[in-house]
C-alpha cells in the first residue's frame, strides 16, 4: 500500500505540474488569468488535505498530498511566474491568495453564527469549520511570508549560481518549504494535536516534491520557453522587495502627490511643507544655500497673443530646461503661474551666481513651436548664510532682487542690489548678460 501511495503521489505531482505549466505556457494567448485562477482554485483543496488527509509511504513516513504535492507545487509555479515575468506580475497572485484566505476566515466566523439543520440528512461539522478557519488564517500569514522569502532567496542565490536555474529553484524552495513545515506544523499541533511523525514525514515529502518540481520547472524553462527571455541575474534585493510589497507604488504616490500637474515641478505645498525645512536645516548645519527665483518675462503677453494652450506648452518646456540646468540634488518648485524657485545646497555665492545665469540662459534657449519670439527670464538669487540665516530671509531677498531687477533691466540674473546702476553686481561679473 505504501508503494501504491507513492505512485499516486507521483501521478498527482505530474498532473498538477502539467496542467498549470500548460496554462502558464498559454498566458500570452489566453491571458495570465487562467493560470492564476487555477492556482487559486486548487489552493483551497490544498488546505483541507493538509489538515486531514495523510497517507503512508515507503519507510514508514506519513505525508499529505495537500502539503507535500499541492503546496510545494504552488510555490514553484509562483517562482516560475517570477522567473519568466517579474516581481510586479508574481505579487498579484500572492496578494490574491492572501485576500482569498482572509475572506474565507471572515466567512467562517459568520457561518458559525448560523443554526444549520441536517436538510440533506447529514449534520454539518461547525466545530471543524471553525478550526479550518483558524488554520486558514495561520496559513495566510505563512503563505505571504513564504512567497516573499521564495523570491528573495532565489535572487540571493543568483549571485552565486547565475544561470543554474534548476538548482536555484530547488534550493530556494527547499529553504522556504523547511520554514513553512516548521511553522505550519505548530498550527496543526495547536488545532488538531498532530504528532511528530507529521513533522518529519511532511518535511521529507516537501523536500522530495520540491526537487521534482524544480527538475520539471528546469526542463520547462529549457524546452518550452526558449522563445522568450528568462530573468537570470540576481536583482538588488531592496528593489525586488519593494516591488513585491508595492512600496514603489507608495513612493510614486507620495512623489506625484506633491508635484505640479502641468510642469512636473514640486508644487507650492511641497515648498511650504518640505522646502523651507530643507533650507533651514542646511543653514543650521553650516552649509551654503542658494535660493533662486526665476520669472518668465512678459509671460502674460504670451497667453494673450498665442492662447493658453501654447502658454502651457511654454511652461512645460521652461520647467524641462530648468531641470536640465540644475544639479540632480537641487530642488525645483513651481512657485506661481510663471515663477519657479530653485533651492541649491552647497554652492558658494559665486557658484550660486553662476547657476543663476545658467537658469536664465536655459530659459532663453527654449523654443516653442508656433511662437515666433524667443523666451527670456529674470532671475533673483540670494545665498545664505551671507544673505540670510533662514529660508524666509533668503526668499525675501531673492524676490526683492528679482522685482527690482525687472524695473531696471529684464533678461538678467541679479545677485546684488539692482539699485546700484553703476555697473553689474561684482558677484555676477561676466555672467550677467542680456538675452
Amino acid at each position: 500500500m505504501a508503494a501504491h501511495n507513492l505512485l499516486l503521489l507521483a501521478a498527482e505531482l505530474l498532473l498538477y505540474f502539467s496542467v498549470l505549466a500548460l496554462l502558464f505556457r498559454l498566458r500570452k494567448r489566453l491571458g495570465i488569468g487562467l493560470f492564476v485562477t487555477a492556482l487559486g482554485t486548487v489552493h483551497f483543496l490544498e488546505g483541507y488535505l493538509a489538515a486531514l488527509v495523510y497517507v503512508g509511504t515507503p519507510g514508514g513516513f506519513v505525508v499529505s498530498p495537500g502539503s507535500s504535492v499541492l503546496f510545494a507545487g504552488k510555490l514553484v509555479m509562483l517562482l516560475l511566474l517570477y522567473v519568466k515575468e517579474d516581481a510586479t506580475a508574481v505579487r498579484q497572485p500572492i496578494y490574491g491568495l492572501l485576500a482569498g484566505n482572509l475572506v474565507v476566515l471572515a466567512l467562517v466566523l459568520l457561518l458559525r453564527l448560523h443554526g444549520p439543520t441536517a436538510a440533506t440528512g447529514r449534520a454539518p461539522d461547525i466545530g471543524f469549520l471553525g478550526e479550518m478557519g483558524w488554520l486558514m488564517a495561520w496559513g495566510s500569514v505563512l503563505l505571504y511570508l513564504d512567497c516573499l522569502a521564495l523570491v528573495l532567496v532565489y535572487e540571493k542565490l543568483g549571485r552565486a549560481l547565475g544561470r543554474h536555474l534548476t538548482i536555484r529553484i530547488w534550493l530556494a524552495s527547499a529553504v522556504v518549504l523547511t520554514f513553512d513545515q516548521l511553522a505550519f506544523f505548530a498550527g496543526l499541533v495547536l488545532l488538531f494535536g498532530a504528532g511528530p511523525e507529521v513533522l518529519l514525514g511532511g518535511w521529507i515529502g516537501k523536500m522530495v516534491s520540491g526537487l521534482c518540481f524544480a527538475l520539471l520547472a528546469g526542463l520547462y524553462l529549457r524546452f518550452a520557453e526558449r522563445d522568450g527571455d528568462t530573468h537570470v541575474p540576481g536583482a538588488p534585493l531592496a528593489d525586488v522587495f519593494g516591488a513585491l510589497t508595492y512600496r514603489e507604488r507608495y513612493h510614486a504616490l507620495v512623489e506625484s502627490s506633491g508635484r505640479d500637474a502641468l510642469t512636473g515641478a514640486l508644487n507650492r505645498n511641497r515648498l511650504e511643507q518640505d522646502g523651507r525645512h530643507v533650507v533651514d536645516l542646511a543653514l543650521t548645519a553650516g552649509q551654503n544655500v542658494t535660493v533662486a527665483v526665476v520669472d518668465v518675462d512678459r509671460f502674460k503677453s504670451i497667453n494673450d497673443r498665442f492662447g493658453h494652450a501654447l502658454g502651457d506648452e511654454a511652461l512645460r518646456r521652461i520647467a524641462d530646461a530648468i531641470r536640465g540646468a540644475i544639479r540632480p540634488g537641487d530642488y525645483l518648485f513651481r512657485y506661481g503661474g510663471d515663477e519657479f524657485l530653485v533651492c541649491a545646497i552647497g554652492l558658494s555665492p559665486e557658484e550660486g551666481s553662476t547657476q543663476a545665469e545658467r537658469l536664465r540662459a536655459a530659459t532663453c534657449s527654449v523654443a516653442v513651436p508656433g511662437m515666433q519670439d524667443g523666451l527670456s527670464s529674470t532671475v533673483g538669487i540670494a545665498t545664505g548664510p551671507a544673505d540670510g540665516s533662514d529660508y524666509r530671509a533668503l526668499f525675501a531677498l531673492a524676490d526683492a532682487r528679482l522685482l527690482s531687477g525687472k524695473t531696471i533691466s529684464r533678461f538678467r540674473a541679479w545677485s546684488g542690489d539692482p539699485a546700484n546702476t553703476d555697473g553689474p553686481d561684482p558677484g555676477i561679473r561676466n555672467n550677467l548678460m542680456s538675452a
